[in-house]
């Protein structure tokens, strides 16, 4: 059966979103996207063990987020950008949705402002909210 109407995404969106949420991994990213590093180098900053790092790395290698090489004796890391812009591209699918609603909300808060500066707000609060509060 063809889902009509559903947004298609591609399938490691859910691995990277995951890989996403923790902040240590967001910290590698970072690091990682000013050139390849070395797990030493990654690890340096945090405090936490070479393998707590490693396991860290082969999530964010998982979800296609970055990719490791061999070269001699160091498995440098490197960041990928197409998956994060694949998560980018699915998010903005949804910021018309979130502008409509903050135009809304900008909308009632000024009416407020100027029933406020009026001095009849409790009377036409409840007419105001009627309308824009859903």
């Amino acid at each position: 059966m063809e889902r009509i109407g559903y947004i298609t995404k591609p399938q490691n969106l859910d691995a990277i979103f995951a890989a996403l949420a923790d902040p240590t991994r967001r910290a590698i990213l970072s690091r990682l996207a000013a050139g390849e590093a070395s797990v030493n180098e990654i690890a340096a900053p945090f405090e936490m063990s070479q393998p707590a790092v490693s396991k860290h790395l082969k999530v964010l290698e998982q979800a296609g987020l970055i990719e490791r090489d061999v070269d001699k004796q160091r498995r440098p890391a490197r960041l990928k950008a197409e998956p994060m812009a694949a998560a980018v591209n699915w998010l903005e699918e949804f910021r018309q949705f979130w502008s409509t609603s903050f135009d809304q909300l900008d909308s009632l808060l000024e009416k407020l402002k100027k029933l406020r500066r009026s001095g009849d707000e409790n009377e036409r609060f409840a007419d105001l909210c009627a309308g824009a509060c859903i």
